[in-house]
């Protein structure tokens, strides 16, 4: 966690940090040489040390920086890798106005990168969000699919669509204004969601996809994984009761997880 201390307004950033390095280390798992081994105590201290020195702002960026000193300050490292997850702080509203120096923590979305920069390579930024919920109530149809003997479901024009999602795209390049970006493409993920038509989970996912590409050339693919979250509509006929589609039982289990991966000819 680094806070930012102005005057008048602090700023929290709160990333989890994920390293890895590849490399030829047969010795210390075959022999018990350590020699060509930096220990991950080190690793934490150089994540601590980097962040202090940093004036970035984004994930990517940060992400960027690490694998870049571990790639120039060890040679014996083939590769360097950086995952981060960020937890997002929101200020405190009081007395009708944000609070400089107090936060709530708002979720369960997170913003989320990997960063791998291999010696001899490229190196390669993919950023995303994950568990975002978001659910329509409205527009989402599922009727067509195939039935068998052992098909219980039954065809709607009208359900809830729910879902936690997880989106990540792949940059064209490393050299890019990340917190930009990141904004228009997750305006674009939502506001497709929001305003599309859905006939099934796989339809709107394809649709989300194709915005994101459309709104923002700096991005080659994104990836979506969309689990449904069923809301089942509860029979209160025992109660004499009627249920004009207005209340449902959310249930985590069983569900189906949809996924797909959209990217542009070539």
């Amino acid at each position: 966690m680094k806070v930012e201390r102005n005057a008048l307004q602090h700023r929290v950033f709160e990333w989890n940090v994920e390293v890895w390095l590849k490399g030829d280390f047969a010795e210390c798992f075959e022999s018990g040489d350590n020699s060509r081994i930096l220990p991950t105590d080190t690793i934490k201290n150089t994540v601590y040390s980097l962040a202090r020195a940093s004036t970035v702002e984004t994930i990517e960026e940060f992400a960027i920086e690490v694998v870049t000193y571990f790639i120039k300050n060890q040679t014996q490292v083939e590769e360097a890798g950086a995952r981060i997850r960020s937890s997002r702080w929101d200020y405190v509203h009081a007395r009708g106005k944000e609070h400089g120096t107090a936060f709530v923590q708002s979720g369960p979305a997170a913003e989320i990168t990997t960063v791998v920069y291999p010696r001899d390579g490229t190196l390669t930024v993919v950023a995303g969000i994950t568990d975002l919920a978001i659910l329509k109530t409205a527009n989402s149809a599922f009727t067509g699919y195939i039935r068998d003997d052992l098909t219980t479901l039954k065809e709607t024009q009208d359900r809830l669509l729910g879902t936690l999602a997880t989106a990540e795209w792949e940059y064209t390049t490393p050299n890019l204004n990340f917190g930009a970006i990141r904004a228009r493409v997750t305006d674009a993920l939502l506001e497709t969601f929001a305003l599309h038509h859905s006939m099934s989970v796989q339809h709107t996912l394809y649709a989300m996809g194709k915005a994101a590409l459309e709104e923002e050339p700096a991005i080659a693919e994104i990836h979506l994984k969309m689990p449904n979250k069923h809301c089942n509509l509860v029979d209160l006929s025992a109660f004499g009761q009627d249920n004009p589609n207005q209340i449902f039982v959310p249930v985590d289990e069983p569900h189906g997880s949809i996924e797909a991966c959209v990217r542009r000819q070539p």
